[in-house]
């Protein structure tokens, strides 16, 4: 394509990993695609790149070496469990979900599997439910972590839109930032915007703003797949639903900042339909980075099952809220506590076997493919960035002896909530559990049932022991956040990625993908997600949306 053309067959707004597959797919079908996007070509792959890589799968390779079974029924039934769709604007979401829960369970891992993507072979149990067999979470371990993390997921799209770049059939054009979609007689034929300066800054940091010119493009359709509103804290308190208890006063952020949601409010504005906003996915294991990159930058810990989780004033929390269990049952019930952080406590030897940290950069070994690294996970000792953090964050409190933990944790803390006494009731209680191989506390219950698979009992979750005992120690107590992150709703569509208006109509010319658009439909998942799913939702809706603009170009 000529790099001076302001036409194209497709105009794609974003260049992160929905755009990419979109853009990729595009190519391939021979069609001409411009990508524009307000970042400069460092950030090119968007949130993707920082991420850790997990995906959703069902009854793979590695599930079944690991003695896993899993089905299609089975998955299913754990995504309409935890999605909860009541409403009458869950018709495209539910159907979204049942085509993405067939693609999980068949072509996803072959067709990335062709693309030189690889997965670790051991399968992690994220969001394991513990309610019922048809309630929220996960029946099975599903969460596949790509060998290459985030980096690994985006490597074959950004070399397929490399490669089409050289045949000129994909132009990226970075700082041009789209202020509006050019709709002419009802239809989408292009978009319009500032471009910003150029920027030297790092993946990921705050760039600037300055415009230095204006630009036009047109095309024959536009596929918007720009991201969420992680960034955005305003906009996340003003969709923040009752459901969930009043909005955090402090929350970290989980995304760069250049996650602000604003082509929702444009897309609207050329007739889209924006539904569920009031659905979204936000942690509640979130740390300071003692080394942070963008504005308020938090990073979730992946936590195994034994740490003892407390509210701020050191009440434990309720069952089945263990570590790794109900996000969002969490969240909501930390909330209603009338506070915004809670606690783990927990034991060197639990933190050596059962801390991950999510995250490209926090995962160095995995990330950069080092089979001998990745190897010393099984060794003694924490990882070496879970063991900086220990060291250096903020959140982190490190003592021999009770009474020094509980110095240390009151120490950060605005006012001394926690009570000595009442804490080491607590451990003390729990402790006592152990001294047979059964008894009635149902989190020390979960942890011997998560040693049963094979999985867990090789890397991620300890051998049960009390908290008190001198040889697990010493003891540790980390404060955590609420930390920001997905959107579940967004830009309403149908099975091919079409932007549905007012009248439940496509709006002609009009895409989108990714988180924009609820990972599909405006809300793949309903009120809650089951992990590894978001990624996972980029590349097929992105696929999706990309095969339809090149069937309709």
């Amino acid at each position: 394509m000529n790099n001076t053309s302001n036409t194209a067959d497709v105009i794609i707004v974003g260049a992160g990993l929905a755009g990419l597959v979109a853009a990729a797919e595009l190519a391939d079908a021979g069609r001409r695609v411009i990508v524009v996007d307000q970042e400069s070509e460092q950030n090119l792959g968007g949130q993707a790149f920082w991420s850790f890589g997990g995906l959703f799968l069902v009854d793979s390779p590695e599930q079944r070496r690991m003695g896993v079974r899993d089905s299609h029924d089975l998955a299913l039934a754990d995504w309409l469990g935890t999605a909860g769709f009541d409403r009458p604007e869950d018709h495209w979401p539910r159907k979204w979900a049942e085509a993405y829960v067939a693609f999980a369970a068949g072509e996803k891992r072959a067709w990335l599997h062709a693309q030189g993507v690889h997965f670790f072979p051991i399968v992690g149990w994220a969001e394991r439910g513990g309610y019922g067999a048809y309630g929220h979470g996960n029946s099975v371990p599903r969460f596949h972590v790509t060998w290459g993390t985030g980096p690994g997921v985006l490597e074959p799209f950004v070399r397929r839109v490399r490669a089409a770049e050289q045949r000129g059939l994909i132009e990226l054009r970075f700082r041009h930032r789209v202020d509006e979609l050019i709709v002419t007689g009802g239809i989408v034929t292009g978009v319009r915007g500032a471009v910003l300066e150029p920027s030297a800054v790092g993946r990921g940091r705050p760039s600037s703003r300055t415009i230095v010119g204006d630009f036009a493009l047109t095309a024959g359709a536009t596929i918007v797949t720009s991201g969420g509103i992680g960034a955005n804290h305003d906009l996340v308190r003003q969709n923040w639903p009752p459901r969930l208890g009043a909005p955090p006063a402090r929350m970290l952020t989980g995304v760069p900042d250049y996650v602000d949601g604003r082509i929702l409010a444009i897309t609207e504005a050329a007739g889209g339909t924006l539904i569920n906003s009031d659905r979204m996915w936000h942690y509640t294991e979130g740390i300071e980075n003692w080394r942070p990159i963008w504005g308020g930058h938090g990073i979730r810990i992946l936590p195994g099952p034994s740490s003892l989780w407390l509210d701020a004033r050191g009440q434990r929390l309720p069952v089945p809220l263990f570590p790794g269990f109900d996000t969002l049952g969490t969240l909501t019930y930390l909330l209603r506590t009338g506070y915004d952080y809670s606690w783990f406590v927990l034991t060197q030897r639990i933190i050596e076997r059962e801390f991950a940290l999510s995250g490209s950069e926090q995962n160095p070994d995995l990330t950069n493919k080092s089979l001998l690294r990745t190897l010393g996970r099984v060794l003694p000792g924490a990882p070496g960035p879970v063991d900086a953090f220990k060291k250096r964050g903020a959140d982190f409190v490190v003592a021999r002896t009770l009474p020094d933990l509980l110095r240390g944790m009151n120490a950060r803390t605005d006012e001394p909530l926690i009570d000595h006494a009442a804490l080491e009731r607590e451990i003390v209680a729990r402790d006592r559990q152990l001294d047979n191989p059964f008894g009635k506390d149902l989190q020390i219950s979960a942890i011997r049932g998560a040693r049963r698979y094979r999985g867990d009992r090789l890397i991620r979750v300890a051998k049960p022991h009390k908290l008190l005992d001198p040889r697990a120690g010493p003891l540790i107590a980390v404060r955590l956040h609420i930390l920001t992150r997905k959107t579940l709703g967004g830009l309403q569509t149908d099975l091919s990625g079409r932007v549905l208006g007012a009248t439940g109509q496509p709006v002609p010319g009009l895409y989108a993908a990714g988180e924009v658009a609820g990972f599909g439909g405006g809300g793949m998942h309903g009120y809650s997600a089951l992990e590894g799913t978001f990624l996972g939702g980029c590349l097929f809706s992105g696929r999706v949306a990309g095969r339809a603009a090149a069937a309709g170009a």
